[in-house]
């Protein structure tokens, strides 16, 4: 008899194989919703400000597509709440909702809160936009994350899926991603469709790179943000600690693309960094600059693989002068040791996010009395543990939200690939084999939780 994980092995060829047919046999495309933009639902109405953090301002019923084309058969809403930025002023950002297929509102449902890898400057890469079908795929990484999110799904759970970034594309600006993760979980909590049990729900977050810096900021303002939150627990990973530290290891490299973006992003959040850029930008760098804010990460990566950001400024290390430095050492995590448990995985060899800085992180939670799960991978580097990482993050996940405990204390394990262990693969199988199905137009989850 075949072994399960063998099985799961199966799985993965076979999605490989159905996703080849699936594309050859596409659907028609569907118009593209209108972009962020122009679209009047993302505006709040008049009085948003006097409200309170969550409270849930507009809704409408989407469908949600994977790969623009792909209907997800999935029961999916648009949810704009209010919330605030990075300075503690009130603003309206979107999250999707989703609920496995025909699933009724109930009580016992946990909700997970998934944070995609926005990691970009402009309002139309915002998962908002990129997961309604028939939205352009400018943001392709961040599109990718269906899979993950639709593995989610499979187990029954609601999932909110937040523009942390917020109505300014603030990527990298880390409280305002914090608060908007928080303020999500709230709305979607009180959003009648989703029928949860309000505060007392089982919450948990899980996201990778630009995505595990925001669940990570929520971790830490969770307690003085968001008390009343049952978060059971925080799955990251790829997760990138010291602002200045990434941008210094990935300028001139192939993802010097991302320094761009950050700094579009930073700049959106703190006008002393956007009245520094204008004064030391060179004519060329404005411009650079201008196209990075315009432009989602994927195509940033690709304009300018390879670039020296130093170039285009009129001073030499312009990122190292005061103003930079006071914005980088803001957004920099550690600064409060999380209540949630948490499970992180980081490649060490990762060239995004250096592993050292993780360690460092790490260590102080645990001094200061945090619960964290660590697990290092030697193989996986920070796209491959994307993918190699997720079925550990689930099945922990799974068990914090079913109601087993993460053991006390810190546990910090070295391994040479996170997908080694048997069910680490199995539940790889089953989770390719479930968005294999959703590919195909199959009902996502289960649509009972009793």
């Amino acid at each position: 008899m075949i072994g399960r994980w063998r099985l799961a092995a199966l799985a993965g060829v076979l999605l490989m194989t159905g996703t080849l047919v699936a594309v050859a046999a596409e659907p028609a495309a569907e118009a593209a919703p209108p972009v962020p933009q122009s679209d009047s639902f993302y505006q709040p109405p008049a009085g948003f400000a006097s409200t309170a953090p969550g409270t849930v301002l507009r809704t409408r019923q989407v469908t949600a597509g994977a790969f623009t084309k792909f209907r997800q058969h999935a029961m999916a809403w648009q949810v704009l709440y209010r919330t605030t930025d990075n300075e503690g002023r009130p603003e309206a950002t979107v999250t999707t909702v989703m609920q496995p297929s025909g699933s009724k509102p109930s009580k016992l449902r946990p909700l997970v809160s998934y944070q995609v890898a926005e990691d970009s400057a402009a309002p139309q890469c915002g998962i908002g936009y990129q997961l309604r079908r028939g939205a352009k795929n400018a943001n392709i990484v961040a599109k990718t994350e269906i899979v993950l999110i639709d593995a989610a799904l499979s187990k029954g759970w609601v999932v909110t899926v937040p523009d942390y970034e917020g109505p300014n594309s603030a990527y990298m600006a880390g409280r305002q991603a914090g608060h908007a993760v928080l303020d999500a979980i709230r709305a979607t909590e009180s959003f009648r469709r989703t029928g949860l049990n309000g505060a007392a729900t089982n919450v948990g977050l899980w996201g990778y790179s630009g995505g595990a810096l925001a669940s990570d900021w929520a971790a830490e303002l969770q307690s003085s943000y968001a008390p009343e939150l049952n978060i059971a627990g925080v799955a990251e990973g790829g997760l990138t600690v010291e602002p200045a530290e990434m941008l210094d290891q990935i300028n001139k490299g192939s993802y010097a693309g991302m320094a761009m973006s950050a700094i579009a992003g930073l700049r959106h959040a703190y006008p002393q960094l956007d009245t520094f850029l204008d004064r030391h930008l060179t004519p060329a760098g404005a411009a650079a600059f201008a196209l990075a804010a315009r432009q989602c990460n994927s195509a940033n990566v690709a304009t300018f693989a390879r670039r020296d950001v130093d170039r285009y400024f009129t001073v030499p290390h312009a990122l190292t002068q005061l103003v930079p430095t006071q914005v980088f050492t803001e957004d920099t995590l550690g600064q409060h040791t999380p209540t949630a448990p948490l499970y992180l995985y980081q490649a060490v060899h990762d060239e995004v996010a250096p592993q050292a800085e993780v360690d460092a992180m790490v260590a102080s939670y645990c001094n200061d009395g945090g619960a964290v799960t660590y697990h290092r991978d030697i193989l996986s580097e920070h796209v491959a543990l994307v993918i190699t990482g997720a079925p550990g993050a689930l099945e922990w996940l799974a068990a914090q939200l079913g109601g087993t405990q993460a053991d006390a204390g810190c546990h910090t394990s070295t391994v040479a690939s996170s997908l080694l262990s048997p069910s680490a693969l199995f539940t790889m199988g089953i989770a390719l084999y479930d968005d294999l199905l959703a590919l195909a137009g199959e009902p996502i989850g289960p649509d009972d939780m009793s």
